[in-house]
């Protein structure tokens, strides 16, 4: 016979509504209750400036969260789709006056949705297929050999007669989205150590990335070269990975922790002054490694020295202040705001810093600013639609500046407005803001031809 206590505790477990999240790290309820339910941040979300429902707000969203804690609602397909919705671009964040820490607890629900609940079959197999290749560069630099020898052969045929307009949505984004690339610089890799010129300031490692050193090498060679200008030796240590980024976006917690371990490997022994990256999503993810990996002993501290080192390498060019010349380069340029460095890292005035540099160069901002892309980590290969509305809407609004350049520190954004750039008549060239900056110590004028029509479609 059970005691009375065993029986009341029970019946009293069967009472209560049974949460939705299992008990690693469910979102906390202290962090939930910040949220006033203002509404500031409706006004900068993309999905509810797109869709105008509650429940594809930030706001809306936290209330799914207590719901789920509280165990009132099911872990089901709607539910679900409210998080896939949300693109995690933190805009609320900087939005809200009472300081909720959205960025935290989004972290926290994706985890619990990729182990709790059953995704159907197709979905399945295309994340599956996306975190197959782009978090590691070896098989994402056969892929985009592949994709250059299909760009020269196969896709004008496709074109032509009408097929690329038939492929599934995501099929499409995934086509549209391959950037113009070279085999040459697909197979490129940055040397280990570069020297500074002249006396040497910093030791400072470069993360190369992962669709960024296969598709932007150019980036990572002319972040090389500012650093070392400006008196940096510079390592790219061979056996760096990914930084989990892309895994830690959509809840792949496990993959995204074990990815951070292997960063850290690589670069600790190297005793650096600080770890640039020239991907804001890299660097916003980088930065919370401390609190990412906070159950790991072993690497617990050891994250939070490599977060505290992390620097967007805008922020560290306006750091150091130059020491190389600079020369003109009399052209206006747009500023666009990637939302994990505006947003996710708070880096707004080191670039347009960075760029002020650079003399003759105008630099101008962005109507809706604050507003995504439409990248996100991987969101335009598994949300197309919205993000080509957030990607259509992007581009108008850069155009309205009248730019001769545009520039962006992010992959996914380069890559983004890039497709939607080349639609138009009016499309300018796309350059991340270091390309610049390189071009002006070197005292070259950027390339100002603008990108082929049809080029990303």
């Amino acid at each position: 016979m059970s005691r009375p206590s065993d029986v009341f505790v029970s019946e009293s477990i069967l009472d209560r509504p049974r949460a939705v999240f299992d008990d690693h790290h469910p979102p906390q309820e202290e962090l939930i209750s910040d949220c006033v339910h203002c509404g500031f941040c409706l006004s900068s979300c993309p999905t509810y400036q797109l869709w105008g429902n509650e429940v594809d707000s930030p706001r809306g969203r936290i209330y799914l969260m207590k719901a789920g804690n509280e165990g009132t609602v099911e872990l089901d397909d709607a539910f679900v789709q409210s998080f896939d919705n949300c693109l995690g671009c933190l805009a609320c964040t900087t939005a809200c006056p009472s300081g909720v820490q959205y960025d935290k607890l989004i972290t926290e629900v994706r985890p619990q949705i990729e182990r709790n609940y059953r995704r159907g079959f197709g979905d399945r197999i295309w994340r599956a297929m996306i975190f197959a290749l782009f978090p590691h560069p070896e098989r994402l630099r056969v892929a985009a050999i592949a994709g250059a020898v299909y760009q020269r052969t196969l896709r004008p045929v496709l074109a032509r007669g009408g097929l690329l307009a038939r492929l599934p949505k995501k099929l499409q984004a995934m086509e549209a989205l391959l950037p113009p690339v070279r085999v040459g610089d697909i197979t490129a890799r940055l040397p280990e150590r570069s020297s500074a010129i002249g006396q040497p300031r910093r030791r400072v490692g470069i993360v190369t990335g992962c669709a960024q050193q296969v598709f932007f090498h150019d980036v990572n060679e002319a972040t090389v070269r500012v650093l070392v200008a400006d008196g940096c030796d510079v390592f790219a240590p061979a056996a760096q990975g990914c930084c989990g980024a892309l895994s830690e976006h959509v809840g792949r917690e496990e993959v995204a922790l074990d990815q951070a371990r292997k960063l850290i490997d690589a670069f600790e022994p190297l005793g650096l002054d600080a770890i640039v990256t020239n991907v804001a999503g890299c660097g916003a993810n980088i930065k919370q490694y401390g609190h990412l990996l906070r159950d790991d002993p072993a690497y617990a501290e050891r994250a939070s020295v490599f977060s505290a080192k992390c620097r967007d390498i805008s922020e560290l060019v306006d750091e150091l202040g130059p020491v190389a010349d600079r020369h003109p380069i009399k052209a206006t340029v747009a500023y666009h705001d990637a939302c994990h460095l505006a947003h996710g890292q708070q880096i707004r005035t080191q670039p347009r810093a960075a760029l002020g540099t650079i003399p003759g160069l105008t630099v101008r901002d962005i109507p809706e600013s604050e507003i995504c892309c439409g990248s996100a980590g991987t969101y335009n290969l598994t949300n197309p639609e919205p993000a080509e509305k957030l990607g259509r809407r992007k581009v108008a609004n850069i155009i309205t500046t009248e730019p001769d350049l545009i520039a962006t520190g992010n992959a996914g954004c380069l890559l983004q407005v890039r497709r939607y750039l080349a639609e138009r008549d009016d499309a300018v060239p796309l350059y991340h803001p270091i390309q610049l900056i390189d071009f002006s110590i070197r005292g070259v004028q950027p390339p100002m031809d603008p990108p082929k029509k049809g080029a990303g479609q």
